[in-house]
């Protein structure tokens, strides 16, 4: 028997209008699936409503993939694809695999001979790089930085270096929570002509970008970042 296909499905990043961030396609292939894993059953749940689906959503075959699911947990997940069902992979927000729990189910499939489809949907890390001005043709995501604000002001240090030296974009993220407080470390810890772009509420209708130089922040009120999504883009090159 030929193993199903692994459909990397992206969805909104917020409360914004599904018709304007997934395709056409994407939503005609998640409404065909029944078998799914997700970060959280609840909100997938909401989602493939929102996305149309044609099945009784307490009938669909649903398995969690998050930051605890254990490595050795991985396979069990990959049964219905060796079985011969197709699988759709959705992530919270934004596209499944990229800064996401869900690489790794990905990387296993490789292994198992298991076709992998990624769908066309919003990213919220290529979408703040398109709009910050900073290099698109050499970057790096980093993910989240240090807590500890010692440590993130270091890294910062860091990352700013990197991207002089390398005419590299440095791309970052925080927790919601804590997203005040790295930008007062940004302020602290960066050079007055190092360029800082604020990506917030991707693609909703309280979406907010702006590339500045660090002086200029300064000089500005603090954009309302307080438990709102963001990306962060540093570019010193």
């Amino acid at each position: 028997m030929n193993s199903g296909t692994l459909y990397l499905i992206p969805v909104p990043l917020g409360e914004d209008s599904l018709t304007s961030v997934i395709p056409p396609d994407v939503q005609s292939t998640a409404q065909q699936l029944t078998h799914f894993i997700v970060e959280a059953p609840k909100t997938a749940r909401a989602m493939l409503k929102w996305f149309g689906t044609p099945h009784e959503l307490r009938s669909m075959w649903m398995a969690e993939l998050n930051e605890h699911t254990q490595e050795k947990e991985l396979s069990t997940l990959l049964e219905p694809l060796l079985a011969g069902h197709d699988v759709g992979l959705m992530s919270e927000a934004g596209c499944p695999g990229v800064a996401d729990p869900g690489a790794n189910l990905v990387r296993l499939a490789h292994t198992r001979g298991i076709k992998v489809a990624p769908l066309v949907g919003p990213s919220s890390i290529l979408l703040a790089l398109m709009a910050s001005g900073a290099n698109g043709q050499k970057f790096r995501f980093n993910g989240y930085l240090p807590a500890d604000a010692t440590a993130r002001k270091e890294a910062i240090r860091k990352l700013e270096q990197d991207s002089l030296k390398l005419k590299q974009a440095e791309i970052f993220i925080e927790t919601p929570y804590r997203n005040g407080a790295l930008f007062d470390s940004l302020l602290a810890a960066c050079r007055p002509q190092t360029l800082l772009t604020v990506a917030r509420d991707l693609t909703t209708a309280d979406e907010l970008t702006a590339t500045r130089e660090i002086a200029q922040w300064k000089r500005e009120d603090a954009p309302d970042l307080h438990k709102r999504p963001t990306v962060f883009v540093l570019y010193a090159g």
